[in-house]
């Protein structure tokens, strides 16, 4: 007896996935649990695994193909590894294997956005009918790259960012002229052939809408201050050795940093709020994402109730969340509900930066690199370790006053870091 193997379901708001890469071909031997394809989504990439022992006899969703939960992505045979399916190896050796390739050339340009697309049998994905109806759009003005020309709501988005025209509205009122599209000039002859062109991933489709939307919507504005780390560095040299040895990981910043923020918060919780319509929600509680880099981009995992965590506790999830961060193993439960995030452009050497708000969120914090610079303290030039700190936040529900008030807690709880032992 066949077992399915369907997009399982990924979370709070995801409706579909594009298949990334599948691990295994028809007719190879499958192990329980073992990974058989790889789901991107736009929050997170996923592993599907087996569900049952045997072999993989089919693969109805190729890679590149966009599906919706539930969908079914192939099927295992119960037993050894067979010989894929004869209509399979008989397109593989027969003279129209040319043909068979062209076709899947074509496809995977229809996929990717270029060439012909076949006429549109399908309705457009409930998604994407929302969208469209929300921005007044056609389905005729819209390529679909779901199977039989669908629609999806990745196609909608793309083309409201390309400046898709809207319908005429129904009223006496003129329609406004529509957005011009913006066009890549061709490449010169030389150039074009040293050029390489590669479909955006959905992760990184996501993180491309969501920083534009978050400068579209939000009021920005950054505000910034320095820190002298000597206090937070000599406490680290001290016990970093006696913390590792009892907790089993490094005594790093960020766990000073993210307990210094939860205090912040506290006090300023316009930061920790968002706007819902004409609401604020302010949140009794801090979650605090704390963004990471990887091969696909970046990403937000979430350490959740900070405000509750002990230094020790913070590095330790943080630790966690980074590992499975860089492995691709992050669920999306980890990347949800963060309430503030911390971006430490630091490692990378960034000497200073505005990063751009994680909508809906209302305030990040970017730290940076830790530079000897001349300070003046007690009318004396001495050297310090000192690192800027920019706070970016959303005018709308922040006031400036709150701003920098956020930040000079931080600031101050760093710089005497006994404050965030005795809860000051």
């Amino acid at each position: 007896m066949a077992t399915e193997i369907r997009v399982p379901t990924l979370g709070e708001s995801v409706t579909e996935a594009t298949i990334g890469k599948w691990f295994k071909k028809v007719g190879d031997a499958i192990a329980v649990d073992e990974p058989l394809v790889e789901l991107e989504t736009d929050k997170v990439t996923v592993e599907v695994p087996a569900a049952a022992a045997g072999t993989l006899s089919e693969i109805t969703a190729k890679e590149g193909e966009t599906v919706g939960v539930g969908a079914l992505l192939g099927s295992i045979s119960a037993g050894a590894a067979a010989a894929p399916k004869p209509q399979a190896v008989a397109q593989a050796s027969s003279p129209e294997a040319a043909h068979t390739t062209k076709q899947a050339a074509a496809e995977t340009a229809k996929i990717a956005g270029d060439g012909p697309v076949e006429p549109r049998t399908m309705p457009p994905a409930p998604a994407a009918a929302k969208l469209i109806a929300e921005n007044n759009l056609s389905v005729d003005q819209l390529s679909g790259s779901g199977k039989r020309g669908q629609v999806l709501k990745g196609d909608v988005l793309d083309a409201i960012s390309k400046g898709a025209p809207s319908q005429p509205a129904e009223t006496p009122k003129a329609a406004p002229a529509p957005a011009p599209v913006a066009v890549r000039a061709p490449s010169s002859g030389d150039d074009a052939v040293r050029e390489e062109r590669v479909r955006m991933t959905k992760l990184r489709q996501t993180i491309a809408r969501r920083l534009k939307e978050a400068q579209s919507t939000a009021a920005m504005l950054t505000t910034f201050n320095e820190v002298d780390m000597s206090a937070v560095m000599a406490l680290r040299t001290k016990y970093k050795d006696v913390f590792e040895k009892k907790h089993g990981v490094k005594l790093g910043f960020m766990g000073f940093f993210t307990k210094a923020v939860t205090h912040a918060l506290k006090e300023i919780p316009a930061v920790n709020a968002e706007i819902d319509g004409t609401d604020i929600i302010y949140k009794n509680f801090a979650h605090v994402g704390v963004a990471v880099g990887t091969e696909k981009g970046l990403v937000v995992p979430v350490v959740r109730d900070a405000d509750q965590m002990s230094i020790a506790e913070i590095e330790k999830e943080i630790g966690r969340l980074g590992l499975a961060a860089r492995d691709g193993k992050l669920s999306v439960a980890d990347m949800q509900g963060g309430t503030f995030t911390i971006s430490n452009g630091g490692v990378y050497g960034s000497l200073m930066s505005t990063p751009i708000l994680n909508a809906p969120q209302s305030g990040i914090l970017g730290m940076h690199k830790i530079q000897d610079r001349p300070v003046v303290v007690g009318g004396q030039i001495v050297i310090r370790p000192m690192m800027y700190l920019a706070l970016s936040y959303d005018h709308r529900i922040v006031d400036g006053k709150e701003a920098v008030t956020f930040l000079v807690r931080v600031k101050d709880s760093l710089e005497d870091p006994e404050r965030l032992v005795l809860d000051l």
